[in-house]
C-alpha cells in the first residue's frame, strides 16, 4: 500500500474517531440528566429513559468502535496496515474502503464466520 491510500485511511480512520469523541461529549452534556420539571407525566419520562437507554448503548457500541479505530491507526503507524492477521495477505482496498478497522481479509473473514456459524 503506497503512502497516499495510507494518508486517506488515516483521515478517514481520525475523522470517524473525532465523530465519535463528538457524539460521546453531546451525550454527556444534553443527554444523561433528565429533570422531573421537564417530563409532567410517566409516559414522558418512561419515554425519555427509553432514548437515554438507547443513546447510552449506542455510545457503548462506538466505545468498541472507537478501540478498533486506535488499533487501525497503531497499524498505520507499524506498517502493518492492509495486512490480514490470519493470513499475512493482503487484505483489498475495496474492503478496507467499506471496514476501514478489519483486520482480516475477505477469504480469512468468510472463514471465521463459517466457524462461528458451526458453534451456534
Amino acid at each position: 500500500m503506497n503512502k497516499k491510500q495510507l494518508d486517506e485511511f488515516k483521515a478517514i480512520l481520525e475523522a470517524q474517531r473525532s465523530r465519535i469523541i463528538e457524539n460521546a461529549k453531546r451525550t454527556l452534556k444534553t443527554e444523561i440528566e433528565l429533570s422531573n420539571d421537564d417530563l409532567p407525566d410517566e409516559m414522558d419520562m418512561a419515554s425519555s429513559v427509553y432514548e437515554q437507554n438507547l443513546s447510552l448503548r449506542l455510545r457503548g457500541r462506538e466505545r468498541l468502535l472507537l478501540d478498533k479505530i486506535e488499533l487501525a491507526l497503531q497499524r498505520i503507524k507499524d506498517g502493518e496496515y492492509g495486512i490480514c492477521e490470519e493470513c499475512g495477505g493482503k487484505i483489498g482496498l475495496s474492503r478496507l474502503r467499506a471496514r476501514p478497522v478489519t483486520t482480516l481479509c475477505i477469504n480469512c473473514k468468510e472463514e471465521q464466520e463459517r466457524r462461528e456459524k458451526a458453534y451456534v
